[in-house]
C-alpha cells in the first residue's frame, strides 16, 4: 500500500509540475506502469483464501504481473534518462552508472538472501516433511548418527513456484 501511495503522489506531482503531453516513450510507459501498479494492488486485495481452487492461478498472475511491473519500471528509468539527455543535451552517464550499480546490488542482495539459509545449513534433510536440519560441524553430525531419519544429501530449496506446481 505504501508503494501505491508513493506512486500516486509521484503521478500527481508529475502531472502538476511537468509538461505531460505523453508524446514520448518514457511518459507513455510511466502512465501504463501507474495503471499496472493499481491493478497489482487490486489483485492483492482480491486474494482467494488458502486452499481455494483459484489461489494457484491468482498467485501465479499476481507474481508474474508484479515481476513484469518491476522489470518495466527499471527499464523506464533508463528511457527517462535518455529523454532527459535528448531534451537537455547533458550527459547522463554518471546517473546511468549509479542506477545500474544500485539495481545490480539490490539484485545481488535479493538473490543472496534467497540462498543465505541454504548456505548456512548445507546440511541434512529429514525424511519427515523434507525439513532441513542444520549441522554445526562434523563432530555434531557424528554424535547424531544414532538418529536414523537423517542422511547426507543435497537438499532442494523449496520456492514459491515449486510449491505452486507440486
Amino acid at each position: 500500500m505504501m508503494a501505491v501511495c508513493v506512486a500516486t503522489t509521484g503521478a500527481i506531482k508529475s502531472i502538476k509540475t511537468f509538461e505531460n503531453s505523453f508524446n514520448n516513450t518514457h511518459q507513455r510507459i510511466g502512465l501504463a506502469l501507474y495503471g499496472a501498479i493499481w491493478v497489482q494492488a487490486l489483485l492483492g486485495c482480491c486474494r482467494p483464501h488458502r486452499g481455494a481452487k483459484q489461489r494457484s492461478l491468482w498467485y501465479f498472475l499476481h507474481w508474474i504481473f508484479g515481476t513484469i511491473v518491476c522489470i518495466v519500471g527499471i527499464m523506464n528509468v533508463y528511457t527517462g534518462l535518455q529523454a532527459y539527455k535528448k531534451r537537455t543535451n547533458r550527459s547522463v552517464t554518471l546517473w546511468t552508472v549509479l542506477f545500474t550499480a544500485q539495481i545490480s546490488s539490490m539484485a545481488f542482495l535479493y538473490l543472496f538472501q534467497d540462498k543465505w539459509e541454504y548456505m548456512k545449513r548445507q546440511g541434512v534433510c529429514s525424511r519427515e516433511a523434507g525439513q532441513i536440519r542444520p549441522s554445526d560441524d562434523e563432530e555434531t553430525s557424528q554424535r547424531n548418527n544414532d538418529n536414523k531419519d537423517l542422511w547426507r544429501e543435497p537438499c532442494s530449496k523449496v520456492n514459491a513456484l515449486k510449491n505452486l506446481f507440486n
